[in-house]
């Protein structure tokens, strides 16, 4: 049995449209997301010791969020396999981003400051 040359046009776009769409709305990785820029005038007025407790502070709520965006990475890619488009990022990533953030924020004023020497 032969299929029809419309046809066959017809199977290789939807392939083809298919393997477009699984890149699209993909999860970044964790390691990928970049700090967003905060100001470090939140922190000028910490002491040393102030921003060495924030700076812990930040550390405990940056590895859950990590570990969440990690998940959802996976979860779109298994997403993306089965249906073709996966979950993209959401507030997990933007939180990470912030977070991470906040923490360059405290190294810059620990820096300023001269902790730790």
């Amino acid at each position: 049995m032969t299929v029809p040359l419309i046809a066959r046009g017809s199977l290789l776009a939807a392939i083809a449209s298919s393997l477009l769409l699984s890149g699209c709305l993909m999860s970044t990785p964790p390691s990928q997301i970049t700090a967003t820029q905060k100001p470090g005038r939140d922190y000028q007025e910490l002491t040393c010791a102030q921003l060495i407790d924030e700076l812990g502070s930040i550390a405990r709520r940056e590895a859950p969020l990590a570990a969440a965006q990690e998940r959802r990475v996976k979860m779109s890619n298994a997403q993306a396999l089965m249906i073709g488009i996966g979950q993209g990022d959401g507030a997990e990533a933007t939180e990470l981003a912030n977070v991470r953030g906040e923490r360059e924020a405290v190294r810059e004023a620990m820096i300023a400051k001269q902790c730790g020497k």
